[in-house]
């Protein structure tokens, strides 16, 4: 199916007390304006009830009562927060489509009439659209079961934001017989209509850190007295600006970023401590094993060059995004018969932990425009629902694709 993007759904408002309903009438492919109808009207069901990583009790509630309804069976995997369902005969092949569903603690200044009502949490980063886009492909899946040469399985996965919840769901065995996954980011820096991903890297590897810079605290009047822990922190900012400029090859993808010092409480008094924080992303596995090494040798001399301490404290996060180049190309093309533009993406400096997904199974992460004026992550944010029926038919279309092409290999 072609995409039509003359009808602007910003503009449209669908009847909100229909969110609850039964799916049973609107779950046929055959009646597309009712279900992208309900799909909008669900994702602005959660956009109003966001929940943050690992409290996503309601928003498991609500996507297991709409699956429910349409008869699609949920499996028993233990899980707190979060559902995985199935579609298709017990034989064949398993293809996997994974969206998420937790919140961030923003709040929302977007000004749409279905604003988030939980003071602090907005879904800001577009949660609320991908489940959407899967709750839509898992109907449209539904009314073509008998066809389907396998089973696709349908991952609402909570704790995106807390990188925790792909771990989860693995641990509790939702991975089990997949031969393929394929997971979706809104973009909103593409236009709807818009679709790209590529092999290999994609997202990099995500890294935090702390650094506790410790000095001698004085009189602000009388610096001599003390060793200076704010100027210390102030030449480390700088100097870490070298790790990677001096350090990796123009041709890698790296950065250092502090976003945090914190240090003193009041105007007269040399602070004992500061303490810096920020995030290192990478695509190259060897860089990133080296980065936090170097980091150490340059926070170690610029301290001890001014009398303080300095220590460093290392949070390994999700490793990149590596897509499966055939899988990649296999989304890529099954977006341009669809009808979507495609383009090969660059690679991104964001994380995500669909990675650890593709540590076990083949599969690819991909990007739906969404043509947000904000970007991810701002409390202005406000994806076009418009890109939503459409990525559900695409999801749809993708995995009986994927299922044919595995049963084919059987």
């Amino acid at each position: 199916m072609s995409i039509s993007l003359a009808e602007d759904t910003k503009n449209i408002a669908p009847d909100n007390s229909s969110a609850n309903n039964s799916s049973a009438d609107i779950s046929s492919a055959d009646n597309p304006s009712g279900l992208e109808e309900q799909l909008i009207a669900w994702r602005r069901e959660l956009h109003q009830h966001p929940e943050l990583s690992n409290q996503e009790f309601v928003t498991t509630q609500k996507i297991t009562q709409w699956l429910n309804a349409a008869g699609i069976r949920i499996l028993s995997l233990g899980l707190k927060t979060g559902v995985v369902a199935e579609i298709g005969p017990e034989h064949g092949p398993v293809v996997a489509l994974r969206g998420d569903i937790d919140a961030l603690p923003i709040e929302e200044t977007s000004g749409v009439p279905f604003s988030s009502q939980q003071p602090g949490v907005m879904h800001a980063c577009g949660h609320d659209f991908h489940t959407s886009v899967i709750l839509g492909a898992a109907h449209l899946l539904k009314a073509r079961e008998d066809q389907l040469p396998g089973r696709v399985r349908l991952f609402f996965q909570p704790a995106e934001e807390r990188f925790g919840g792909a771990s989860q769901l693995i641990k509790a065995g939702a991975l089990e017989n997949v031969d393929a996954i394929f997971g979706l980011h809104n973009a909103p820096e593409l236009p709807v209509g818009t679709f790209s991903t590529k092999g290999g890297a994609f997202y990099a590897n995500v890294d935090r850190f702390q650094i506790t810079v410790t000095g001698k605290g004085a009189h602000a009047a009388h610096p001599e007295e003390g060793v200076d822990s704010i100027v210390t922190a102030s030449h480390i900012v700088t100097a870490l600006q070298t790790v990677v400029s001096r350090n990796v090859s123009a041709q890698e993808a790296a950065v250092v970023s502090v976003t945090r010092i914190e240090g003193g409480n009041t105007w007269n008094v040399l602070p004992q401590t500061v303490e810096l924080e920020g995030t290192v992303r990478t695509h190259n596995s060897e860089i990133r094993e080296q980065i936090p090494q170097r980091i150490r040798k340059v926070i170690a001399g610029v301290a001890d060059a001014l009398g303080a301490k300095a220590e460093l404290h290392w949070f390994g996060g999700p490793p990149a995004v590596v897509n499966t180049p055939r899988w990649a190309e296999f989304s890529l093309k099954a977006a341009a018969e669809f009808g979507y533009k495609t383009e090969v993406a660059q690679a991104q400096m964001g994380g995500e932990d669909f990675a650890f997904y593709l540590h076990h199974v083949p599969g690819a992460f991909v990007s739906i425009g969404s043509a947000s004026d904000f970007g991810l992550h701002h409390p202005q944010f406000n994806p076009d629902e418009s890109a939503i029926y459409p990525a559900a038919e695409y999801f749809q279309q993708l995995a009986e694709k994927a299922l044919e092409e595995l049963t084919r290999e059987k």
